[in-house]
């Protein structure tokens, strides 16, 4: 057997099959993100903010829990066998949403599509960090995190557009069955596992071991729990807006087509921007990064505030987009610098579990506070919120790379 080593360059064939795998991860979330409203109420009479709501919780929940049970799960079966695990939760996904005959089965959908994302694409990321080690792996979480985003904002474009070109919302399910099939053979046929890198790695390192990851993951551990907060916080912004940015956008007149292409700037900003942000995670200091990434999203939120002007909410958007890129894949990179190799799939799965239980919360405040007070106290709230986790990162965390101000270095067992 070939000697594994550590390294983007060293790995890269592996390396790029794992980016395309985590493209078509992303593609299956993205279907739904721009057409979801419209799905409900021309195919089930379903409008506002219960069905939107019901949707979320139902991927938010699945997807969380998912994270939890792939960290626990990653220390008695391979990686690759786990990646298998979500591509067998996509493929009914399609098919259940292209003949859903009542709500129930499109959550029952989204149960298994929350499934599939917690699964496969926390999978992915470990896999890429046990191949480039700890050199350039930044970078490689922005790689990954830009291809799974890219996919979803692109085909929440192209969803849009199939649903208001063919006037049949359903249309836009139909490239899921591909997607759901190439991700499953490119896994079975051409993927190997890491588990000779993660021992490579073990054996060289000199992290200690956490005491209690649950507890370290959550909050003890100052950069790991400053990380974990800010994970939470971000993607409850995001399953607010994804809930609530398409009911905004339409009672604000926008076409279907125009919420299509609205809706897919924020991830493809994202996305795109992550291949930058996650390289000057390797030579900049994470948690300035994050606290920055956090304020341009509160900002973002807040002008959103003003979204009867197109031009500020494009703008809005493109912030949004940017505050996100500068934070996804440090968050990643933050939990891989601060644990084991042998403990680290349990941390990020921990570390995710909480980030995507954000969505759930967000959903739920999303449907349950802007009845109360209006879709504008919901996005005031939400942007305070953001921008207070990003003052929470900048106290509370330690840097281990250059800094870009003067700001608190970390003691040797925190790095």
């Amino acid at each position: 057997m070939e000697e594994a080593k550590l390294g983007l360059k060293e790995n890269a064939a592996q390396f790029w099959l794992l980016v395309l795998i985590n493209g078509f991860v992303g593609a299956m979330v993205g279907l739904e993100r721009s057409v979801i409203p419209e799905f409900a109420e021309s195919a089930f009479g379903i409008s506002g903010h219960t069905a939107l709501l019901s949707f979320i919780v139902a991927f938010g929940l699945a997807k969380s829990l998912a994270n939890l049970m792939m960290g626990r799960l990653a220390t008695r079966y391979t990686r690759k066998q786990l990646l298998l695990t979500g591509w067998l939760f996509a493929l009914p996904v399609p098919w259940l949403l292209l003949y859903a005959d009542s709500w129930g089965w499109v959550i029952f959908a989204n149960l298994l599509l929350g499934l599939n994302q917690g699964f496969a694409w926390s999978a992915t990321v470990v896999m890429k960090i046990d191949l480039v080690g700890e050199r350039n792996r930044g970078l490689a979480m922005g790689i990954n995190e830009f291809a799974g985003y890219l996919a979803v904002g692109l085909v929440a474009f192209l969803a849009g557009y199939i649903a208001s070109a063919t006037g049949e919302v359903t249309y836009a399910f139909v490239p899921g069955i591909g997607f759901s099939i190439a991700g499953l053979l490119l896994t079975v046929f051409f993927l190997r596992d890491t588990h000779g890198h993660v021992k490579m790695e073990a054996a060289q390192t000199t992290i200690p071991l956490l005491g209690s990851i649950w507890k370290d993951t959550t909050w003890r551990h100052a950069n790991l729990g400053s990380v974990t907060l800010n994970g939470f916080v971000n993607n409850l912004n995001d399953g607010m807006l994804w809930g609530l940015l398409p009911v905004l956008l339409v009672t604000k007149g926008y076409s279907l087509a125009e919420i299509g292409l609205l809706a897919g700037i924020y991830p493809v900003v994202w996305g795109l921007g992550q291949l930058v942000t996650g390289r000057l995670g390797d030579i900049y200091c994470k948690k300035q990064l994050l606290t920055l990434g956090m304020l341009l999203q509160g900002m973002a939120v807040a002008l959103l505030l003003f979204s009867g002007s197109y031009a500020v909410l494009v703008t809005a958007l493109v912030v949004l987009g940017a505050g996100t890129a500068l934070v996804y894949p440090n968050f990643l990179s933050v939990v891989a610098e601060n644990t084991h190799p042998n403990q680290r799939p349990q941390s990020l799965g921990i570390f995710r579990f909480w980030r995507d239980f954000g969505y759930v919360a967000g959903a739920v405040a999303a449907g349950l506070f802007s009845d109360l007070f209006g879709l504008e106290a919901v996005l005031l709230g939400t942007a305070l919120l953001t921008i207070g986790a990003g003052v929470l990162s900048e106290v509370r965390m330690c840097c281990t790379k250059k800094m870009l101000w003067q700001s608190k270095a970390c003691a040797p067992n925190l790095c």
